[in-house]
């Protein structure tokens, strides 16, 4: 055979075999990957992009500028085991049941299995907050898997101040058999969110053939407040400046006055015993965007980070002072609020948007981005938000904690209700957004108040809330 006949084969072979690894690879890329990426306790001003002076983000800032900032991103209960409940589920905890008792309803939809079902090779890391197991809602493949255990007699542990730890007791990592590993600590660690990290790329350096779902629960910067390695957040008290809205004390029982997180710090509040935890949460979330930063540098090295939809947010906030409150326990901005960042193929980037949505919305988003199947939930799709065609998802948000708190936030207005107490609060976002004013007795925003309450309590009987209902 003449070397030209031989070259023109070849090259017919290599485009054909070209052709046909190329559908291979197509198949597999066609739908994007998703990396969900949840904190705990995060307050939605927490990162350098927010214009927070005192937080340093840089691949969490570098994210948002990829792609849609969220300033009214809400979880509906301040509570981590109802609000992640949400986040894979898409109900209400009304519906869920998932509101005050941590099991689930049988016949729910679930994201993972969802997702699995529909192609996608799905993996769990992190924390772990539900009744049922993770394989259960369709995960394939749990790594890094940390959840409850019993705290050893006598083997209690303590946060940055030297008191003794009351979040996360007995909680432990766990191996693929599902045995504890005690030897890799009891409780949280200083380098938890690096541990999650690794775990998480194990799974991302993995050869996949399918897009992948991978879920990561961080601990992070949820109490006990532990100084993360190589940081030294002390030296930096001096720099802290506490938020407007810190207060000695809140001026009345909102339904948790006295529960665990309340008192993590002594009444009344004080500057002094707060700026340092300030400064200790501080390099938690700067820890975190750190191997935030690592998982996607990995993502990047494999060729897969263009065709990867990354979601970062947490599951509420957390008040530090604000408000005279230390937990998330509340209906307050800073505590119903999150930070949420999506980026991705398909997303507007650099967007910075007012649309209202909960973290419930995130699981038929996340189908509309796919082009997979949304099963019926309580969420609305937010995706026309993200590909900058629409400024709305939601007209109203509400938040809803125990029997004790019911919130609406419609606009600019915010009203939150107290049922146990029959009391009301009333606030102007515009021009009061950290809600110092109670305009509830103001006659001139009488007819404001009523149309809110009428919305509200029209939501909540949809709901049978039992607040509403007999």
């Amino acid at each position: 055979m003449a070397s030209s006949s031989r070259r023109f084969l070849a090259g017919v072979l290599f485009l054909v075999a070209g052709q046909v690894l190329g559908t291979t690879a197509q198949a597999s890329e066609t739908r994007p990957n998703i990396l969900l990426l949840v904190t705990d306790d995060q307050r939605p001003d927490s990162l350098s992009c927010t214009g927070a002076k005192f937080f340093r983000t840089p691949h969490l800032d570098a994210l948002a500028t990829r792609g849609t900032r969220f300033l009214r991103a809400s979880c509906s209960n301040p509570l981590c085991y109802p609000s992640r409940a949400e986040i894979v589920t898409g109900c209400t905890g009304f519906r869920s049941g998932v509101r005050i008792e941590a099991k689930f309803r049988p016949g729910l939809p679930y994201l993972p299995r969802t997702f699995r079902d529909a192609g996608y090779r799905t993996g769990y890391v992190g924390k772990w907050h539900h009744s049922s197991q993770p394989h259960e809602m369709g995960y394939d493949e749990t790594i890094g898997f940390y959840a409850s255990g019993r705290q050893p007699p006598g083997q209690d542990y303590r946060d940055f101040r030297g008191e003794i730890a009351t979040g996360y007791r007995g909680w432990q990592f766990r191996n693929a058999a599902g045995e504890r590993q005690p030897e890799l600590g009891i409780g949280l660690t200083p380098a938890i969110s690096s541990r999650f990290a690794d775990a998480a790329m194990e799974f991302l350096n993995q050869k996949q053939e399918q897009p992948f779902l991978l879920h990561v629960n961080f601990t992070a910067p949820h109490d006990p407040l532990l100084i993360p390695p190589g940081t030294d957040p002390l030296s930096r008290v001096d720099q802290v400046v506490l938020p407007t809205n810190f207060r000695p004390e809140h001026p009345f029982d909102h339904g948790n006055a006295r529960g665990r997180d309340e008192l993590l710090f002594p009444f009344p509040r004080t500057p002094e015993a707060l700026k340092p935890a300030w400064a200790v949460y501080a390099a938690l979330v700067e820890d975190i965007d750190r191997n935030v930063g690592r998982m996607l540098a990995s993502l990047a090295e494999s060729g897969r980070l263009a065709n990867t939809l990354i979601v970062f947010t947490s599951d509420h906030g957390l008040a530090l002072g604000s408000h005279g409150l230390t937990g998330k326990q509340n209906q307050y901005e800073h505590s119903l609020n999150v930070p949420l960042i999506v980026a991705g193929p398909g997303i507007t980037r650099g967007q910075v948007t007012e649309a209202q949505c909960v973290l419930r919305d995130l699981f038929p988003t996340l189908c509309d981005l796919t082009g997979v199947s949304a099963p019926q939930t309580d969420g609305v799709s937010f995706a026309e938000v993200l590909r900058g065609r629409v400024s709305t998802a939601r007209p109203f948000v509400v938040g809803y904690y125990t029997d004790s708190q019911r919130s609406i936030r419609q606009e600019h207005w915010k009203l939150i209700w107290y049922p146990q107490i029959d009391r009301v609060q009333l606030f102007n976002l515009d021009v009061d957004p950290d809600e110092l004013v109670d305009l509830s007795d103001e006659p001139a925003f009488a007819n404001q108040r009523s149309q809110l309450m009428t919305t509200l309590v029209s939501w909540l009987r949809e709901q049978a809330d039992p607040v509403v209902t007999p």
